[in-house]
């Protein structure tokens, strides 16, 4: 399957590389309007760079458009992929707002074509397998979840991370990892609660954001994010049953740890999480993605669920913005925002 990638940054590499190493896609392109990044990114994975997507279109035929680049751009490159009859893959959060969402969503299904939105953490292995284990029943009833996201601030392209406008802050751009895979736990939210400090007005620091929510089911949840440490990346959970607790925490494989703010030459855009297997769960998910476009898996992932994580962030940053709690079964509903 021929992959279009656009963007050659932190994700943009990350995807173009777990393309690379999949026997069953081939990377015909990376566009970028620095065409030296994208130069550079190609030439290492013997691939071909374009500063744009026409051009790209002048001298391949992709059966994918694959998007990592700001959250603001998704809209503009998602109409025009799927207007040219390509499936799109999507870098999370699927948009910046739901009525842009909803137009992706209804655009791809009017020009036949489809689209996933990369919600990884589902494909990570120690998730995947709480989850499995909290649906076996091995805990008993689930009371409460505990969820923590925390990195260095990312920089990305010209500073859009740190306009809570453009990506939200961590509410939308980090926790929303967590939000998607709580409700694929625990089902439907009813109501949540956030503070940022972005939302809040300090712009002399990195975002950290706190978010407590109330399931249907009757679950109570914890949602932690923070752009606020000096480097490096890390993630836990803890989910408390009637009968058990189960723990994830990435960290504890790490028997000697040095926390150092990062020299800025050597400072990524953005960091990503790592994992110590042997396959990448960017590759798995990647991998799937192509098969559901094939025609021979059923999706883990749907656009819609991507739509439902993005109701819950902006629900978040409404809280945060407010001082109020939200109730999920009103928010967004027959409404834009």
């Amino acid at each position: 399957m021929k992959i279009a990638l656009i963007g050659a940054g932190s994700m943009g590499t990350v995807h173009a590389e777990a393309h690379a190493r999949n026997p069953r896609a081939e990377l015909v392109g990376i566009v970028d309007p620095r065409i030296g990044t994208a130069s550079a990114l190609a030439e290492r994975l013997g691939s071909r760079a374009y500063a744009s997507l026409d051009q790209l279109m002048a001298a391949e035929s992709p059966d994918v458009v694959d998007i990592c680049l700001p959250t603001f751009m998704h809209k503009e490159y998602t109409l025009q992929a799927a207007a040219l009859g390509m499936h799109v893959l999507c870098e999370k959060p699927i948009a910046g707002n739901l009525a842009d969402a909803r137009d992706m969503i209804e655009a791809c299904r009017a020009a036949g074509v489809q689209l996933y939105v990369g919600h990884v953490v589902r494909f990570f292995p120690d998730y995947a397998k709480v989850r499995e284990l909290i649906r076996a029943g091995e805990i008993g009833e689930p009371g409460t979840v505990r969820a923590e996201r925390v990195s260095a601030a990312p920089s990305g392209y010209d500073g859009w991370y740190a306009d809570f406008a453009q990506s939200g802050g961590v509410l939308l751009d980090l926790l929303l990892h967590d939000f998607d895979w709580l409700r694929w736990t625990f089902g439907d939210v009813e109501r949540v609660y956030a503070r940022s400090t972005l939302a809040a007005g300090d712009k002399t620091s990195p975002d950290h954001a706190f978010v407590t929510l109330r399931f249907k089911s009757g679950a109570i949840g914890y949602a932690n994010g923070s752009w606020s440490y000096p480097d490096g990346f890390a993630t836990r959970l803890e989910v408390a049953g009637s009968a058990g607790i189960l723990t994830v925490n990435s960290e504890d494989s790490v028997t000697n740890r040095a926390q150092l703010s990062a020299k800025e030459s050597n400072q990524p855009a953005v960091h990503v999480p790592q994992s110590a297997l042997a396959r990448s769960p960017y590759d798995d998910e990647l991998a799937h993605f192509l098969d559901c476009i094939a025609g021979g898996a059923e999706p883990i992932v749907t656009c819609e669920d991507g739509y439902e994580a993005l109701r819950i962030s902006l629900a978040c940053m409404e809280s945060a913005l407010s001082g109020k709690a939200v109730e999920m079964d009103t928010f967004g509903k027959g409404n834009a925002e």
